[in-house]
């Protein structure tokens, strides 16, 4: 092989290294407090959502605004501001991974997903009748 040929498959492989760094993500979750240290960079929170203080929600009014009060494992609080429709099920939910920014005392949510292990444990349960009936 020509030294050329060579030099090419080594910048092609470099290449195709580099696009597989940037698509994965190694993002890690953050409590509130380390949020707060973070200011203004883009951040996952794994939360519950506080259930002493009511959801701001009002469809009628701004369809595109919730606020609730979110609480991490460590016990930190943090309002937060998502600017999109309420997801269903977010007061059923048992915990919320939020992604965002924080601006101050608040956090601004751009994506909200909702962990919610209850909707399946009818399915656990419904295996393990199928498996002892099939033994």
């Amino acid at each position: 092989m020509k030294k050329t040929h060579i030099i090419m498959l080594v910048v092609i492989a470099v290449a195709i290294g580099g696009l597989i760094m940037m698509s994965v993500d190694f993002s890690t979750y953050d409590t509130i407090q380390s949020a707060k240290q973070k200011q203004g960079k883009f951040v996952h929170l794994i939360a519950k959502l506080d259930k002493t203080v009511p959801l701001d929600y009002d469809p009628a009014k701004n369809p595109n605004y919730l606020s609730f009060t979110a609480v991490d494992s460590l016990g930190g609080k943090a309002k937060v501001v998502y600017l999109n429709t309420k997801p269903p099920e977010l007061e059923n939910s048992e915990r919320v991974v939020l992604k965002g920014k924080m601006q101050g005392d608040v956090f601004e949510c751009s994506d909200i997903l909702l962990k919610c292990p209850s909707k399946y444990k009818d399915d656990k349960k419904q295996l393990e009748k199928a498996v002892v009936e099939s033994k």
